[in-house]
């Protein structure tokens, strides 16, 4: 086995792991993954290995302590910051290649995280600057973007989080009802209680929402869903595969990007923007620097933060079907001009084949 790609923490649908195993295994790389979910949620090609436990923390901490010990790659990738500290200790040992991939700013999104306060807070503060300085020092640190730590690191690659296209379906042609789509993690921070009020004022529209809804949002969601006359037309999916995910946009006319500007997503360019763009759907985002210049470039979609802003945009697209078309059309375009997926994935897989010589 040549790779070993290894999470206490994430499901094995996640679709950052999708989108690297998938160029692991174009590349004919061996990778077997250690991970949550189901094997029917694993990427094509990869020998998947349930972790045990549940996703309670004390669960957590027994992955963090005996996933290191279950690999068999001569290369180790690890995707939870909690993990790293173990799997260098046991990989030194054994004599594997460590390689940190950082998803995010993980002492900034601990900032948008309910749970994060008091002595919880504080310890997930340590984990987290543990990891940074631990990635640092891995045989090879990738990162999901320019402004993602650690900044300097000895081996860094900035592997951002460009479409697969062997995951993404096309929107095609528009469905008879309007639809928006949402995927990613479902959370007030990202955008959850926007979509609701939309729905209550766009009464016209559809919505399609595919991922995990946080528990601190639970009781909201709920009552919303008890309470309001819109709740027939959002439908939440749960967290699916990458490619049963993006099905959800055939016929689709909208994708959402409503993320707040915490420290975290300020910075960042969602990977699920480039997504709609390469799937032909045209976009609503709030208002953030760097998804605000995509648009602007692309003229792919509208800018509104708001639920009322939304919902209006919306409602003009209903009666200007020539509009949204174009908007699609133009998205598609600057997707496949812009974005080089395959000069993105050959970057990592090359470095990843520099760790085995």
């Amino acid at each position: 086995m040549q790779i070993s790609l290894v999470s206490s923490a994430d499901e094995v649908s996640d679709a950052r792991l999708h989108r690297l195993c998938n160029a692991l295994i174009k590349d004919g790389k061996s990778v077997e993954v250690i991970a949550l979910g189901i094997a029917s949620d694993a990427p094509a090609g990869v020998k998947f290995k349930k972790a045990f436990g549940g996703k309670k923390f004390t669960w957590r901490i027994i992955r963090d302590l005996t996933i290191p010990f279950q690999t068999k790659g001569e290369i180790v990738i690890v995707v939870a910051p909690d993990l790293l500290a173990t799997t260098w200790l046991i990989a030194k040992l054994r004599r594997q290649k460590l390689v940190a991939d950082v998803h995010e700013d993980y002492l900034q999104l601990l900032k948008d995280r309910s749970w994060a306060k008091g002595v919880i807070g504080f310890l997930a503060g340590l984990i987290a600057r543990a990891a940074s300085q631990i990635a640092k020092r891995a045989a090879l640190t990738t990162v999901a973007d320019v402004h993602v730590p650690p900044q300097n690191a000895k081996n860094r690659l900035v592997v951002r989080n460009l479409p697969d296209a062997s995951l993404i379906t096309s929107s095609g042609e528009l469905s008879a009802t309007p639809t928006a789509i949402y995927i990613g993690d479902i959370r007030s921070s990202r955008g959850l209680k926007k979509i609701l009020e939309t729905a209550e004022i766009a009464t016209n529209w559809k919505f399609e929402l595919i991922g995990s809804v946080a528990a601190a949002d639970k009781d909201y969601l709920e009552n919303w869903q008890r309470t309001s006359p819109a709740a027939s037309r959002v439908n939440f999916h749960g967290k699916l595969a990458p490619k049963q995910s993006w099905q959800c946009a055939k016929g689709a006319w909208v994708g959402l990007s409503l993320l707040d500007a915490t420290p975290a997503f300020v910075d960042a360019v969602p990977s699920k923007l480039y997504e709609y763009l390469t799937s032909g759907l045209a976009v609503v985002t709030t208002d953030l620097p760097r998804s605000a210049k995509v648009i602007s470039e692309s003229n792919a979609g509208v800018i509104a933060n708001t639920p009322s802003e939304i919902a209006n945009a919306l409602i003009k697209f209903e009666g200007n079907k020539d509009l949204i078309n174009q908007l699609r059309s133009n998205g598609a375009n600057w997707a496949k001009n812009n974005l080089d997926s395959p000069a993105e994935y050959h970057r990592f897989t090359a470095a990843i084949s520099n760790l085995l010589k």
